[in-house]
């Protein structure tokens, strides 16, 4: 079944997390994805931990559906190999420090001469310009700058806090699949290709904005020092687990308050509307943990249900993945790959009527396609030999 995106050609050029999430977004939507790596081993995320069959699990998991072909494109004959691809694309993408796709000779303009309706996709970290441009960048010092540290912390008085996934590199590949499949919907009514450029930094920020910076939305009443609603998170200890418990109208109080048969707590002022709630956050958080601290999770679960006050059980990733919402959801499933064996990954979370998703290629071998790719694209055996002597290209070992 051809995806969504099925005819649309890209060169990705990207490596690591952000890039190749973007891309592997546009390949399980059907589009023939050609990773472009490097001599020398390609994409990094190929080398590191959690490995079996010489594949690790970051890398099967960012890049199925792909396919991948070596190129060196400090060789004057690999450059003009990946032209090649290029002029022939619907997309590129890249994720070079910026400058670096210039130097060699495909930044922007460049592809841009050869395919004038080429839309070309540019990922940095912190931005294109400015003081922080050119620094390295990984994941955690985006969070930092961005100020999604001390908004995990709860309050700037408290000390900052990582989020505990890359969220600035996978929140960035999705917004990047976004843009481009924005920019390819605008190409086919005005004709004209795109330049997308977008940072981590600029991503997280706006990110954040829509419920994060509500003390610095109005100008002029900006909030000095960010102070914390509440120290205690949305997370109860049960006898013997935990739940989470969001009350936030009136009947999710009133519920929970007859489910824990303290109908009392319903002339408490304290808690009597919404705004009174929010107001005495932390005494309502700690008066809930008392409650819900005698109750074992499956019993305390089954009274919040039927007084139908939103609760959920709070699983390990192990539970997650048996949890019957889950199973019954079907966003977890088993393929089998040539070399790794069998994977367990989760499917694209968009179900599409007519054009849903499948695996049409496992997480490619470095360099597995580049022959087959090359000659696709028009070049001749004569000529695909010269450029393996001359080792401007390389193709997969037997």
């Amino acid at each position: 079944m051809a995806g969504p995106l099925s005819g649309v050609r890209v060169i990705d050029l990207t490596s690591m997390v952000s890039g190749p999430l973007c891309t592997v977004t546009l390949a399980d939507q059907g589009a023939d994805v050609i990773k472009v790596e490097a001599p020398g081993g390609g994409d990094h995320t190929r080398l590191v931990a959690t490995r079996r069959g010489g594949f690790s699990a970051s890398f099967v998991n960012n890049n199925r559906n792909k396919r991948s072909v070596v190129i060196d494109v400090k060789n004057p004959d690999g450059l003009e190999t990946l032209k090649i691809l290029m002029s022939q694309a619907d997309v590129v993408v890249q994720n070079f420090r910026p400058g670096v796709a210039e130097r060699i000779g495909v930044g922007e303009p460049d592809v841009r001469a050869l395919n004038p309706s080429i839309i070309y996709v540019s990922i940095s970290g912190f931005g294109f310009d400015g003081p922080y441009a050119q620094k390295p960048v990984f994941d955690p010092l985006v969070q930092a700058v961005s100020g999604l540290t001390t908004v995990q912390a709860g309050s700037d008085d408290e000390r900052p806090r990582l989020v505990r996934t890359i969220l600035p590199d996978k929140l960035t590949g999705v917004q990047a699949a976004q843009a481009i499949t924005a920019a390819l919907f605008s190409r086919e009514r005005s004709g004209e290709g795109q330049h997308i450029q977008i940072s981590m930094l600029d991503t997280v920020i706006a990110f954040l904005w829509g419920s994060d910076m509500g003390g610095h939305t109005f100008v002029g009443d900006e909030m000095g020092v960010e102070r914390a609603q509440s120290f205690i998170d949305l997370i109860y200890e049960t006898a013997d687990g935990y739940v989470s418990v969001a009350v936030m109208q009136d009947k999710d109080w009133q519920g929970f308050c007859r489910a824990m048969d303290r109908d009392d707590l319903l002339d408490d002022e304290r808690f009597s509307t919404a705004e009174q709630r929010e107001m005495n956050k932390d005494a309502r958080m700690e008066l809930t943990q008392g409650l819900v601290r005698t109750h074992n999770t499956a019993n305390l679960l089954s009274r919040l249900e039927t007084g139908g006050v939103p609760c959920a059980p709070v699983l390990t990733r192990q539970e997650m993945r048996h949890h019957p919402q889950v199973v019954a959801n079907g966003i977890i499933v088993e393929t089998e790959h040539a070399t790794a064996g069998t994977l367990r990954q989760a499917r694209p979370p968009a179900h599409f009527s007519h054009t849903d998703f499948e695996f049409r290629h496992d997480a490619p071998d470095y360099g597995a396609h580049t022959t087959e790719v090359l000659t696709e694209f028009g070049l001749n055996d004569d000529r695909i030999q010269t450029l393996i002597k001359s080792a401007a290209i390389m193709q997969a070992k037997e």
